[in-house]
């Protein structure tokens, strides 16, 4: 798939830096739409706990992959990836530019390299490898796996068992090595991947970070969010782990339960989502290729037209 010399600009950062305004303002000054590669923002009605941008917001730019599932509905990266591959076609199409953004890092990498397994696990292999698991555990599995591929031991780490039922699983249903089914893996090739990539990853300094976290829980919590939970709890949200166990809204939900006060809502919500914060920045140093850092911090005024040069 070509991805005819088209760029993709690609702007992230960690929760609460300051994406939403920037993105706007570069999309609406570069002809650009944007493309959203947060994994919440494709839910409707989750708007308030994660800063949704809102619809005013969202009329000065089209926006693309938000509210495209219902609460109780999970997206899997499989179909993201589908999706986005044809709305940059179309984007592209109507001769205007691409902005990626959003902090979710597994479907932000899905731009870089592969993110989704093409191997099709049946029914009756996942039962066979529970049943040589609870056979024989960990050694039982790896005895299986073996008999398959002699060489699996230097390629995965043979005392994680995840890792091990993963690999026999594949193995088990190709009939093919962990080497030859992860290199195929890793040579899949796709619109998004082969394109040129612009990558910018905001940053602010740590203390600025935490107070701008405390301002907009405070705000959300203003804003309503305890009865958009409320509501979601009508729209099924409880069965679909991805959204109840998010940031904001499992906290919410332990709060309606009883368990805390409001004070201590705000304080909650405030610390996980610093420890969110702080495990981003690593994943965007380690995982994501070298691209232009900018830091926010104590910015009144940025210019938007410095951003990816």
């Amino acid at each position: 798939m070509e991805s005819k010399g088209n760029p993709l600009f690609v702007l992230t950062g960690c929760t609460a830096v300051g994406k939403t305004e920037l993105a706007l303002r570069w999309a609406e000054s570069r002809n650009a739409e944007i493309v959203s590669c947060d994994s919440l923002l494709f839910y409707r009605h989750i708007d308030i706990g994660t800063a949704k941008p809102t619809a005013r917001e969202r009329s000065r730019v089209p926006h693309h992959l938000i509210d495209i599932r219902m609460p109780s509905e999970q997206l899997d990266i499989g179909e993201y990836v589908g999706m986005a591959i044809q709305t940059v076609e179309e984007i592209w199409s109507r001769g205007r530019n691409v902005l990626v953004t959003g902090g979710s890092g597994f479907y932000l990498k899905a731009f870089f390299e592969p993110v989704v397994d093409r191997v099709l696990i049946s029914p009756a292999t996942r039962a066979k490898v529970r049943q040589i698991e609870d056979k024989g555990g960990l050694e039982g599995m790896l005895k299986a796996l073996k008999k398959i591929d002699h060489s699996c031991e230097e390629e995965i780490d043979t005392k994680n068992s995840r890792r091990v039922v993963k690999a026999l699983e594949r193995c088990l249903e190709t009939g093919e090595s962990v080497r030859t089914l992860k290199t195929r893996f890793q040579n899949q090739r796709n619109l998004l991947i082969d394109s040129k990539k612009n990558l910018v990853v905001l940053e602010r300094e740590k203390s600025e970070l935490n107070v701008r976290i405390e301002k907009r829980v405070i705000e959300m919590l203003d804003n309503g969010l305890i009865n958009e939970v409320e509501r979601l709890k009508e729209f099924g949200f409880e069965s679909n782990p991805s959204v109840v166990n998010a940031i904001g809204y499992r906290e919410t939900m332990e709060y309606l339960s009883g368990r805390y006060d409001r004070d201590t809502l705000i304080e909650r919500i405030s610390t996980n989502t610093r420890q969110l914060a702080k495990k981003q920045r690593t994943w965007f140093r380690t995982q994501l290729p070298n691209g232009k850092h900018v830091d926010l911090t104590d910015t009144q005024l940025f210019d938007i037209d410095s951003l990816f040069n």
